[in-house]
């Protein structure tokens, strides 16, 4: 994935989304000691038989699902966050923000953990591995590339599935909503917990930049560039550790019709005037991409860059989940340390 597209911040509510871990100082836990933060104790909770409101209606499950597929990836790691028991998952192409199965770089290793499945790869769908895997819930995705809603009838026709759509949603809606169709109200809350108890940690660590902050998506030169909305997740988690956002000016926003809440797209020519902060946080980004940014001309005069404010959230955090967004987290924390 060679840069973030207008296509993948289809899925970055969460996405991505994921949405995940890591110590005070900015040192990483251990994956075993992420996994347990991230959700309860697999059991049973509340009431069953439960009906389930979903995008296409009404679900009655007699039991508390134990065997759960996401074919919507974006999902798989708000699923494992709150410690759905999730056996098998669509796997997307292999890149760098993926381990060598396809399954996204910050929750892969609880995944293998506890011993998921890819259900198939490249989200490609495929109906004979879904009936191998047995599930007793499946979850499809409305929109975004991991969606397979055209198959829903298909899927629903043999298993108990629903149908949601994360594109609108936090990962900690989206993460109370997929509690309450399996039961993992208590993982739910764990996850939120701790999620919050870091975030307040690390916002009296740092050091609140002056000018306010802008949300880039780099794309280099000739491609479509991205600027996180006030309204955008990646903005609510820097709001969550005291910094403001400030989004494009509408007017360069070449997606403003479709009144998008997370990201404006602007061209690369116009990239200098929809930064409006005094710092850049740049996404799915690395210190080799910050570089590429410092150094382009055309970007020389803006205040983060004279200031030297220009800081990478890391490779996973093209959308926000659990994991991601601790990971998020503590990227800031160590960026802007006192």
């Amino acid at each position: 994935m060679a840069h973030i597209s207008r296509r993948a911040f289809g899925v970055s509510a969460l996405s991505a989304s994921l949405l995940g871990l890591s110590a005070c100082g900015g040192e990483k836990k251990d994956d075993k000691k992420m996994a347990a933060e991230g959700g309860a104790d697999n059991q049973s909770s509340g009431s069953w038989p439960r009906t389930i409101k979903h995008e296409k209606g009404e679900l009655t499950l007699k039991a508390q699902p134990k065997r759960i597929v996401s074919t919507a990836i974006t999902a798989t790691g708000t699923l494992l966050a709150i410690d759905a028991p999730v056996v098998a998952s669509a796997a997307t192409t292999v890149s760098p923000l993926t381990n060598d199965k396809g399954f996204f770089k910050q929750w892969a290793k609880v995944a293998e953990e506890r011993k998921v499945e890819v259900l198939y790869p490249n989200l490609e769908f495929n109906m004979e591995a879904l009936i191998a895997a047995d599930p007793d819930l499946v979850i499809v995705s409305k929109t975004g590339r991991d969606s397979v809603a055209d198959h829903f009838d298909e899927i629903a026709a043999k298993f108990p599935a629903v149908l949601i759509d994360y594109t609108p949603l936090t990962w900690q809606e989206l993460a109370e909503k997929l509690a309450e169709m399996t039961g993992h109200e208590e993982g739910a809350k764990k996850a939120l917990e701790t999620y919050d108890a870091r975030l307040k940690e690390v916002a009296s660590q740092i050091t609140v930049p002056a000018g306010g902050a802008s949300v880039v998506s780099f794309n280099g030169a000739g491609k479509e560039e991205g600027i996180g909305k006030p309204t955008g997740p990646h903005a609510q988690l820097l709001k969550g550790l005291g910094i403001e956002v400030k989004g494009a000016p509408e007017e360069l926003d070449k997606n403003s019709r479709r009144q998008r809440k997370d990201f404006a797209f602007v061209s690369f020519e116009n990239l200098s005037k929809a930064i409006q902060g005094e710092t850049v946080f740049l996404i799915a980004a690395n210190e080799k991409k910050a570089e590429k940014f410092v150094s382009e001309p055309t970007l020389a005069n803006l205040p983060a860059v004279q200031k030297k404010q220009v800081y990478p959230l890391g490779i996973t955090s093209f959308r926000i989940d659990y994991y991601s967004g601790l990971l998020m987290v503590d990227a800031v924390g160590k960026a802007l340390k006192k």
